[in-house]
């Protein structure tokens, strides 16, 4: 999942140390959801975007997967 945290942080211009105990995870934790090798429970999803005071779907972009579409 595509996420602008860093985008985000860097315009509060939080660390990501300070973001992670505003959000009470690890610097690694928000290191790796800034480089996509992690995708964040929903409730620090929701956590991430409140924090910023912003919507969900500003922080996070779903990575649209492409199923083979059937008629019924």
């Amino acid at each position: 999942m595509k996420n602008k945290i860093k985008v985000l942080r860097a315009e509060q211009d939080w660390s990501q140390e300070a973001l992670a105990k505003r959000l009470g995870v690890s610097r690694q934790a928000i290191n790796a959801l800034e480089r996509g090798k992690h995708s964040p429970s929903l409730q620090l999803a929701f956590d991430i975007a409140h924090v910023f005071s912003v919507d969900i779907t500003d922080v996070f972009i779903p990575e649209v997967s492409e199923l083979p579409v059937t008629e019924e």
